[in-house]
């Protein structure tokens, strides 16, 4: 088939569903399709590449990581769907309506829409409908991780300009601190000293850390971003902190972020627990070893390890 034989992006969401901008995550992060490309630069699907995105939606709906599937060959895809369905149907009291998304989907379409129309009022409309219907867990890593990621990723695709970026942040960043604010804390709660490094300047990563972390029953001591390590170390000494999480999302090949790693964990001392997280910290493998920081893949890791440092003494 060629380009301009193929289908236009409207066809593809008329016929599967999905919204334009879940294709073009799928597409650009996960490689679930690969589209041909016109002569004016335009996307144009093939029937087998709407059949993907049909088999894929499915597999998502039933519990799949679109992670874990996108790259599956077509027909092992098909009877990992079948297998799927058929064994879900003895536990269904009633059929899954396939034009229903998921709540989760819902709001994170309803959100990259108010994105797109640059509508602030709209975001928060859409964040709080979906605070009350999830879970604090389920809202940050299953709402506000991806919402952010899928922001990024139309702003690299030119989908999204500077200005939607800044908006969005904005908006995302008063929410979460409204979340850390909001959560109750006892007396007796361990502390955590949290913060991005010089020359990090992305913070929402280190606000759903305080969350998360509030939301577990820490006293969270929030210091922003772009810190010197001196700094970082002496809310640790004043606090008495022995953890400390940062965030590192850009650069992810800083020089100056390897110095101040080192020099933080040299300030602050073996006993301290640095958890160091975010999409630019496998950037900094090496030097996470040396100062032996633990590192998190995600902010679902946060919590276990939270919890195992609130069952040990404290001295």
């Amino acid at each position: 088939m060629e380009p301009d034989q193929g289908h236009p992006i409207k066809v593809v969401v008329l016929r599967t569903g999905l919204s334009p901008h879940v294709i073009r995550v799928w597409e650009k992060r996960y490689g679930a399709v690969e589209p041909m490309r016109t002569p004016t630069n335009r996307r144009r699907y093939t029937d087998a590449d709407i059949e993907r995105l049909l088999l894929l939606q499915r597999a998502t709906r039933i519990g799949r990581s679109i992670g874990q599937i996108a790259h599956l060959p077509t027909e092992t895809l098909r009877n990992l769907v079948r297998e799927d369905e058929e064994a879900s149907l003895p536990s269904a009291p009633q059929p899954v309506s396939r034009s229903e998304p998921l709540p989760t989907q819902s709001y994170l379409d309803g959100c990259l829409d108010a994105v797109q129309q640059l509508d602030s009022f709209a975001l928060e409309v859409v964040l709080m409908r979906a605070r009350v219907a999830l879970s604090q867990p389920a809202f940050i890593e299953q709402l506000i991780v991806p919402l952010m990621e899928s922001i990024g990723d139309l702003f690299h695709d030119g989908s999204l300009r500077i200005m939607h970026e800044h908006m969005a942040s904005a908006v995302v960043r008063s929410f979460l601190w409204s979340l850390k604010s909001s959560a109750e804390q006892s007396t007796y709660a361990p502390i955590l000293i949290v913060a991005t490094p010089v020359g990090q300047w992305h913070e929402i990563g280190a606000l759903m850390v305080a969350s998360t972390a509030s939301a577990e029953g820490w006293d969270i001591t929030y210091l922003g971003a772009n810190l010197p390590a001196q700094e970082i170390a002496a809310a640790v000494q004043q606090q008495s902190a022995k953890v400390v999480a940062l965030s590192l999302v850009y650069p992810a090949d800083d020089p100056r972020i390897r110095q101040e790693l080192v020099a933080l964990r040299r300030y602050v001392g073996p006993e301290v627990k640095l958890l160091i997280g975010g999409s630019g910290s496998a950037g900094y493998q090496d030097v996470l070893e040396d100062i032996d920081a633990v590192c998190l893949d995600d902010i679902a890791q946060l919590r276990p390890h939270l919890s195992t440092l609130r069952q040990q003494p404290r001295s």
